[in-house]
């Protein structure tokens, strides 16, 4: 009866992981983990190996910086500010809040709009560099998504076989 309810509260920990994806407050990562930590100091100790802990590392490590590297890449790429970029992930945690799961788009979008226009840039550089930040979060959100599946994907394959 433990295992059942070990292995719900697993599952529960994978699903809210992904809520994470549309509410950053929530650290999809380390509900993973918890998940990971969860099976291997209540069910077997034993089944996550060395090899396993090291590739979710880098995964998490992956996962981390990716999220990074995409905001900032597409902001600048798209002709947007230091400022910007700053804005743009503050922004995106103050969305998450107004107006969820919309606010995680439409606040940053008007963040880097505003941001960009106080620098004195025309509105066409300040709506690009907004599209860009769109575009940036909604890689991220990809790669995110990715990762997060391969991670519980290796975790349920080394746990069945």
């Amino acid at each position: 009866m433990l295992d059942i309810i070990i292995w719900i509260a697993i599952s529960v920990l994978f699903i809210l992981s992904f809520v994470g994806i549309i509410f950053p407050i929530v650290p999809s990562v380390l509900v993973i983990w918890g998940g990971f930590l969860l099976y291997h100091f209540v069910l077997n100790s034993n089944e996550l190996n060395a090899v396993f802990w090291t590739v979710m590392i880098v995964l998490t490590v992956v996962l981390i910086v990716s999220d990074i590297i995409a905001n900032s890449y597409f902001v600048k790429k798209y002709g947007g500010s230091k400022w910007g970029e700053r804005g743009a992930a503050i922004a995106v945690i103050i969305g998450s809040f107004i107006i969820p799961p919309f606010g995680i788009i439409i606040i940053p979008f008007a963040a880097v709009f505003i941001i960009e226009m106080i620098q004195k840039r025309t509105a066409q550089e300040a709506l690009l560099a907004s599209v860009g930040s769109l575009i940036g979060f909604l890689g991220g959100a990809v790669a995110k998504v990715v990762i997060q599946l391969v991670m519980i994907i290796w975790f349920i394959i080394v746990v069945i076989f």
